[in-house]
């Protein structure tokens, strides 16, 4: 009995050793294996044998093999990286917008200074054709650099779009697989006590690959099976069963793609806020935070610099003693009706003050009684009980049709613009540089008074189908307008006070005496009049954006300066989360991780038990025979 029972013992130990080299090499083998927890085999004391003289030691049991894992240290890790991963896409796509807006050979800051020094030669020189071509040379080329920064803009939606496609359909395959791996667990023999902890490491790499993705959190349902949300809670593997992702081009932006939640044969939009976290998240976050704001900011200077210039333009005479017409094609607003209204309802948008105009977007949502207008990103709402209406410089109208309750549409003022800006003059005769009227002091006048200035502010009625003449009544202190059409009434006068006659802002000075005459005339053989090239130079350092706040350069240079700042931030805070990722993978591996000089002690530990065991075994095979001796 004796024998047998320690030649029992001898291989329980054989067992034991045996079972913590398998599991060592195994830890060895997998030691550069993604997402593999070192194991270790947990023992316990086989239940003693009482004798008279006590308790006797049983040999040795295996209880199970333990993976090293801590659910704690892995979320913390999960978290971190989640977010690295969120930070590090935002910046890759941030810097490429940071690159092209702010490049002093290829940005738009270089292509504006040149146009206006081609503006500014013509001034110089009004009757000199090579000046006149070179402006449009250099307007052409401005128009392409406004062209060619918003084509790469748009290439970078293109390109986020694309990567949003690949996200969401690895995002469905590691889901399907996760679902597949639980069911695998479950069914597994001996799951509780006994857990398949391959099968388990297998699946957390798996969880741990989605949530580069987007933001991972995951439910124990119990017998190892866990369910998975991803964002901000929104399921994705419950149990067995996954639920599929679809990115489509957006029924509300066609520019854009969205995701939506597939249910059977239907379809649910799911908002971007939904993804947080991963590369999905960053790229989301990327495209509204930062490529929208700044493809409309590009937009806007477009906008404005065609409309303030198209204005001024418009004041003008050109070589041929025409009035001037649009220098530039002015781009018009966006509207995109969602794909899914149902009413008949058309909307209209246009741009009345360009100053005014900001780099919102705006959504339009007929609710029955009254018109919700969204602004986006910002979310400010503001009911209307009709169309139009004028908001930040733009009329939103109702053009046709009749809306159906929950029709929405999205209207975009400057989006694009860059793109649609376009050169409308092409012959150097039709440049508007002269100004259109002349005014004259007749040379029998006694006084000193004198026009300091004659603004031209409208061209209606023009040109003149007579002279206009102001001749100063002393009694009165008026200056008496004759010709005028409509007639004006006198106009009482104070040096250095700005008055209109025939869309004409007078401003005059000195003391007049009875009877001096000033006329306002048609500008007739004008050639070398600079006049309205003058304006249109200043223009270059007029506040025209921002309600008169700041001027196209500074509207540009603010972008720049947005997208850099952003990009600045976005890089300080990738920094920071790169040394808390290593900290929270540290600690797991710490963990978790396979020790390679720990395994090898370990093989030497579990190869001296396994020889000791042996010697057990031999031992007990000695004394069987001696027994068996005795009884001869």
């Amino acid at each position: 009995m004796a024998s047998s029972s320690i030649m029992s013992i001898g291989v329980s130990g054989l067992s034991a050793a045996r079972a913590g080299l398998t599991t060592t090499g195994h830890n060895i083998s997998n030691v550069s294996t993604p997402g593999f927890s070192r194991q270790a085999v947990v023992y316990n004391a086989t239940t003693p044998t009482f004798s008279g003289a006590g308790y006797l030691g049983a040999g040795v049991e295996i209880t199970t093999v333990e993976r090293q894992y801590s659910a704690f240290l892995d979320r913390q890790r999960l978290s971190v990286e989640s977010h690295k991963g969120y930070l590090d896409t935002y910046l890759q796509q941030a810097r490429q917008i940071d690159n092209i807006m702010a490049d002093p050979a290829s940005g738009l800051s270089p292509a504006l200074q040149r146009f206006f020094a081609g503006v500014q030669d013509v001034a110089t020189n009004p009757s000199s054709v090579p000046s006149r071509q070179s402006m449009l040379s250099l307007s052409e080329i401005m128009v392409d650099r406004f062209h060619t920064l918003d084509a790469r803009m748009t290439d970078l939606r293109n390109g986020v779009n694309t990567d949003i496609e690949g996200s969401v359909d690895r995002i469905n395959s590691l889901a399907s697989e996760i679902a597949k791996l639980n069911l695998q667990i479950a069914s597994s023999p001996g799951t509780g006590s006994t857990p398949p902890n391959d099968l388990l490491d297998k699946r957390g790499a798996l969880i741990s690959e989605l949530n580069g993705y987007v933001s991972v959190n995951t439910l124990d349902e119990g017998n190892n099976v866990v369910n998975v949300f991803i964002g901000s809670g929104q399921s994705l593997v419950v149990g067995a069963t996954s639920l599929s992702l679809k990115a489509g081009v957006s029924p509300e932006n066609a520019d854009n793609v969205q995701i939506s939640l597939v249910s059977g044969s239907s379809q649910v939009t799911l908002p971007d806020s939904v993804f947080q976290g991963g590369k999905l998240g960053g790229l989301l976050a990327f495209r509204s935070e930062v490529l929208d704001s700044a493809q409309n900011s590009l937009g806007r200077v477009a906008l404005a610099l065609a409309q303030t210039f198209n204005a001024q333009h418009r004041l003008g005479q050109d070589l041929n003693g025409s009035l001037g017409g649009d220098y530039f094609d002015a781009p018009a607003a966006v509207v995109q009706a969602r794909t899914t209204n149902t009413g008949t309802g058309v909307l209209a948008a246009s741009v009345v003050d360009a100053g005014a105009v900001t780099t919102s977007d705006y959504r339009v949502l007929f609710q029955g009684g009254n018109f919700l207008v969204r602004r986006i990103p910002e979310g400010t709402e503001t009911s209307y009980a009709s169309l139009p209406q004028t908001i930040d410089g733009v009329t939103i109208s109702l053009a046709s049709g009749t809306p159906a309750v929950g029709d929405s549409f999205l209207v975009q003022p400057t989006r694009r613009a860059a793109a649609d800006l376009a050169l409308n003059v092409t012959d150097t005769a039709t440049i508007a540089v002269a100004s259109p009227l002349r005014t004259t002091a007749a040379t029998s006048n006694s006084g000193t008074a004198r026009v300091a200035s004659a603004d031209v502010t409208s061209v209606t009625g023009l040109p003149l189908p007579a002279n206009v003449n102001l001749t100063y009544n002393q009694t009165s202190n008026t200056w008496v307008v004759s010709g005028a059409v409509p007639a004006v009434a006198a106009i009482p006068y104070t040096p250095g006070n700005a008055f209109a006659v025939n869309g004409v802002a007078l401003k005059v000075t000195g003391a007049p005496a009875n009877g001096d005459v000033l006329t306002i005339a048609n500008n007739t053989g004008g050639v070398s009049d600079n006049r309205n090239a003058l304006k249109l130079v200043r223009l270059q350092t007029a506040n025209t954006l921002e309600n008169g706040t700041t001027t196209y350069q500074g509207g540009y240079s603010q972008m720049v300066s947005d997208v850099g700042n952003r990009t600045r931030e976005v890089e300080l805070q990738s920094d920071a989360q790169t040394a808390l990722v290593e900290q929270a993978r540290s600690a797991q591996q710490g963990l978790s991780g396979v020790n390679l000089d720990e395994e090898a002690a370990n093989l030497v530990r579990f190869q001296q038990a396994y020889q000791a065991s042996g010697k057990v075994l031999q031992i007990a095979s000695q004394l069987f025979d001696v027994v068996l001796a005795l009884n001869r």
